[in-house]
């Protein structure tokens, strides 16, 4: 049987993401999806769509999609949901998981690759996070939970977009790209996702089978070069150009490596392992295309937090050039030691 595709939602109080719940629950889409929900949520669905006062947990809704609220943790409800399919009690294709407003992601991802019972049924898709135009740069300024969630986000919905002014909504696109340049943007309204933006997006291949985006961070994006400078410098596109020019100093910021010169597999082994080791709860997301002496093909990585895995890609194109990118996404990461360490390992 085919690995259940599992996509997480996650964005602070308000962001809007029960909102797209709701459409995904409702929606004439076709798709038989589980949504599993964490119940002490700031504003639960079933008080809107669901009747409350059943005692069973899994209520099948109208359109073929299943709720679910969490009463025990996550890994015994997808267990559960996994056991009823198997006995056909159940009929889904694939799971969404909402995480409350104050959550950190990083915990409900793990589960998917650090249980081999989980990890046999469950793929992890993607983690979507909603951003609230209105009340972002607040949250992201007071909250670290809130930063926490965009740093690990594979798609950014912004919500609410339609209530500040324009030159409001690219400060803060301009200040989620230095946090987190891999993970696309957009502005919806409402919620109003079409559910090819939500499902199905791969960005969360860790054990990557699937095709990865070579071109994750691609240099033709206007502007695109900011994160590459150290986090003290005053290079002019730190600055917002709409009169305000104010830097936020975020501790979750990002910062890529790029080397045209191949990697030692054996000293790039030993050094992510011990960076890892020391710093790897500050690690959120990292992701490479690497290219690695000894082998023809690109060598994917990818982690999150303490957990990391590699991967033979594509071979290198006829006349393509051989490099290797790598961005990082964390919490007061120390650039320097990385950069050092990482050109320690090159050939």
């Amino acid at each position: 049987m085919s690995l259940i595709p599992v996509t997480i939602v996650t964005g602070f109080l308000g962001s809007g993401k029960t909102t797209l719940l709701k459409r995904v629950l409702t929606e004439a889409h076709g798709q038989k999806i589980a949504v599993i929900e964490n119940e002490f949520g700031e504003e639960n669905i079933d008080t809107d769509i669901l009747v409350n006062d059943t005692q069973e947990n899994i209520i099948q809704m109208n359109n073929g999609c299943i709720c679910c609220t969490i009463r025990e943790d996550l890994r015994e409800t997808l267990q559960l949901l996994a056991a009823k399919r198997r006995k056909g009690m159940l009929d889904f294709e694939r799971v969404v998981i909402e995480t409350t407003g104050l959550a950190d992601p990083g915990p409900v991802a793990q589960t998917f690759f650090m249980d081999e019972e989980i990890a046999e049924q469950y793929l992890l898709d993607s983690i979507l996070t909603l951003v609230d135009a209105k009340h972002a740069q607040t949250q992201l300024d007071e909250r670290q939970e809130a930063r926490r969630q965009v740093g690990f986000a594979d798609q950014i919905f912004i919500s609410k977009a339609d209530l500040v002014a324009d030159d409001e909504v690219k400060a803060l696109m301009h200040r989620l790209t230095q946090m987190n340049p891999r993970a696309p943007q957009k502005a919806v309204h409402f919620g109003e996702v079409a559910i090819a933006d939500v499902f199905d997006l791969r960005g969360f291949n860790l054990n990557a089978k699937l095709d990865i985006d070579p071109d994750f961070l691609t240099e033709d994006a206007p502007g695109h070069d900011h994160h590459v400078h150290g986090e003290h410098c005053d290079h002019p596109s730190h600055e917002h150009d709409h009169g305000h020019h104010h830097h936020h100093d975020d501790d979750v910021k990002s910062f890529v490596f790029r080397s045209d010169k191949p990697f030692s597999p054996a000293k790039l082994e030993d050094f992510l392992g011990a960076i890892v080791n020391i710093y790897g709860p500050r690690m959120l997301r990292y992701k490479g295309v690497l290219n690695m002496e000894g082998t023809e093909r690109k060598v994917i990585f990818q982690g999150v937090h303490q957990l990391m895995g590699s991967d033979l890609g594509p071979a290198w194109g006829q006349g393509e050039k051989k490099n290797s990118k790598m961005v990082f996404i964390g919490i007061d990461l120390p650039k320097d030691i990385f950069v050092q360490g990482l050109e320690q390992c090159l050939v």
